[in-house]
């Protein structure tokens, strides 16, 4: 996109390599495949077609499922600048794949943040070593019953004794025993073989009074539910897990409630940040689409567009799409950066690339008339997927008011 690298005088020869090389994938690979994989109508019968985890297996192959990881076990190391360049440049490909790859280290990083040798041997280093997507993560919190309200830490409905969560861990002996149910929107959820999963310990406070723990899903008691049928993003594979009467050890207990809401709001500035990134590629994408497309169409005699109403839309769009970056860049340098984070910051980022990604989308459906709801064209898809991303990682309106207690 014309402008990216201007803006980015300061890149270095080895950032400019590393957009390069994973915008190159992203066109190579991932758009290629998540486009075909659009197209397959049962969620079950896509994750089982053999594009879905060769596609996966190309992202491990290169690393990108170790960005957060440092490179003491073999991880990316990608410092935030790198990071925020790599999370768009995926999803420009495909924000689907891209969160699917993203989510997949969550349980190794967060253990990579209290690294016991036992977790070390058994998480960190086989998932960061991993090269054929045998090992994939994903990160279980919200519940049949709660939604973006798991993501409300430091709020006073947060501390709620009458609020409670619907997946409980207690201790018995040396092991925690999980029992409860994740919901359908756990990313990866029904391909992963480790989960990151958020339960209730201490009932008395509230949605607060919880822990982070990582639990293979080889266990006896694990059951998943089936891939979930969804408007948009459906190369990204989610699904319900069932846990009945799950023992972990109890080194698997990485947080516990004293310092659970200090973890949690680490976590959601983490994600929403990245989401933020994510979405600012989704946004590209259309706009990108939409240029080219308005070049060759001809309406009225001539292009569109040398049309100046097209050309005012298409410029509005690249205006979003500049501002989307150098905020969710700038959130996502700040947070990464510096403990505890500014999560209203991470927050605004979410809030405002997804909802750019789909005014943009939007727009560029418009421009491409009746071919913008045609299947044959990608904006469609794009359009379907910026709208995901309004709702995922929490809903836009419900985290403006998590944010807004950090005002």
């Amino acid at each position: 996109m014309k402008g990216y690298t201007d803006l980015n005088i300061e890149l270095t020869k080895e950032q400019i390599t590393i957009k390069e090389e994973t915008r190159r994938f992203a066109k190579e690979v991932l758009r290629p495949a998540s486009l075909e994989l659009d197209k397959i109508a049962d969620p079950e019968a896509m994750i089982n077609h053999p594009l879905f985890m060769d596609t996966m297996k190309k992202g491990y192959e290169l690393g990108y499922h170790t960005v957060f990881l440092p490179d003491t076990w073999g991880g990316l190391a990608s410092d935030p600048l790198e990071t925020h360049i790599i999370f768009e440049e995926l999803a420009w490909g495909s924000v689907d794949f891209a969160v699917g790859i993203g989510v997949s280290c969550f349980p190794a990083f967060f253990a990579s943040m209290v690294p016991s040798d036992r977790l070390i041997d058994e998480i960190i280093t086989p998932f960061c070593q991993n090269t054929d997507a045998s090992i994939i993560g994903c990160w279980g919190i919200t519940e049949p019953d709660h939604g973006t309200d798991t993501l409300t830490p430091f709020t006073p409905e947060f501390k709620n004794p009458k609020i409670k969560g619907q997946t409980t861990a207690t201790l018995d002996g040396d092991e925690w025993v999980i029992r409860g149910q994740k919901a359908a929107w756990v990313s990866n959820g029904t391909i992963a073989t480790h989960c990151l999963l958020y339960p209730t310990i201490d009932e008395s406070m509230g949605m607060s009074g919880g822990g982070i723990c990582i639990v293979p899903l080889n266990l006896p008691g694990v059951k998943k539910g089936k891939p979930l049928d969804k408007l948009g993003q459906r190369a990204l594979n989610q699904g319900e897990i069932f846990f009945d009467n799950v023992r972990i050890p109890k080194e698997y207990m990485l947080v516990e409630p004293d310092a659970y809401e200090a973890m949690l709001d680490i976590t959601l500035s983490t994600a929403n940040a990245a989401i933020g990134t994510m979405f600012v590629g989704v946004a590209r994408a259309a706009y990108e689409e939409a240029l080219a497309y308005t070049k060759q169409r001809i309406q009225g005699g001539k292009p569109l567009f040398e049309h100046q109403m097209i050309k005012h839309k298409l410029f509005n769009m690249f205006m979003k799409i500049e501002a989307a970056r150098s905020l969710s860049r700038a959130a996502m340098i700040y947070n990464y950066n510096n403990t505890p984070p500014k999560i209203e910051y991470s927050i605004a980022a979410k809030v405002f690339c997804t909802d750019v990604a789909f005014e943009v989308a939007h727009q560029a459906v418009q421009l491409f008339g009746g071919n913008g709801v045609s299947r044959e064209y990608p904006v469609e898809k794009f359009f379907r997927d910026a709208r995901a991303g309004q709702i995922e990682d929490g809903a836009n309106d419900s985290l403006m008011i998590t944010a807004a207690h950090h005002l």
